[in-house]
């Protein structure tokens, strides 16, 4: 084995720590955010209940924030591969159906996919933003996101001109934005105990019949 090969070895080895020690530390905080909460869990115990050490924990999160970020990124997206939510085959897909229904039954179970996987996650983000200024820009940065990434298919729609008459754009877009929310899934599903089927049956109706035209 030659020097080269040596070294791209050691590499890939140094990588496959690297990730593993990352997912060690997101698997991890996230169960004991959602069992002790955000305030009381210190890096310290994650990197001890991880057997991460806490320099390593550093320098992969920069912080307790970081580490609540990076748990939020892998459960919206389901995995920590670096391609952001809007730009995965799950989104894009819907978009490429000329069946306005259609995209807006694939953008309904994206949502429910992702609000199953965050739910537990973003209950600890709300918490501790009511307390934590650094976690309330967080929980900004993260609406934000979700309404520019749930506002692609009413950009789609608009650009279709199939919404209904009357309807503005912003209107629906803020239509969106509100039933596709964490806050109505926890109510449904979590709450009042929806199937996921349910949830997605209703929501993809209950849009169809706010956006587009109705059948005569």
């Amino acid at each position: 084995m030659t020097t080269a090969d040596e070294g791209r070895t050691s590499g890939g080895r140094g990588q496959a720590r690297t990730r593993l020690a990352r997912a060690a530390v997101i698997a991890v905080a996230r169960d004991l955010f959602v069992e002790r909460g955000y305030g009381t869990t210190t890096i310290e115990t994650i990197s001890a209940h991880a057997d991460v050490p806490q320099a390593t924990v550093y320098r992969l999160f920069s912080s307790k924030r970081g580490i609540l970020k990076a748990i939020l990124d892998v459960s919206i997206a389901g995995d920590d591969a670096p391609v952001s939510l809007p730009d995965r085959a799950t989104v894009r897909a819907p978009l490429a159906d000329p069946d306005p229904r259609n995209q807006l039954a694939g953008f309904v179970a994206v949502a429910s996919e992702v609000n199953s996987r965050a739910a537990p996650i973003y209950r600890v983000l709300v918490g501790a933003a009511s307390s934590d200024p650094d976690v309330a820009e967080l929980l900004d940065d993260l609406n934000r996101q979700r309404r520019a990434g749930q506002g692609q298919v009413v950009r789609s729609l608009a650009s279709a001109g199939v919404l209904r008459p009357g309807v503005r754009q912003r209107d629906a877009a803020d239509v969106v934005y509100t039933l596709m929310s964490p806050e109505v899934y926890r109510l449904l599903v979590l709450d009042r105990g929806w199937s996921s089927h349910r949830y997605e049956r209703w929501l993809t109706a209950t849009l169809v019949d706010c956006l587009l035209p109705h059948s005569d």
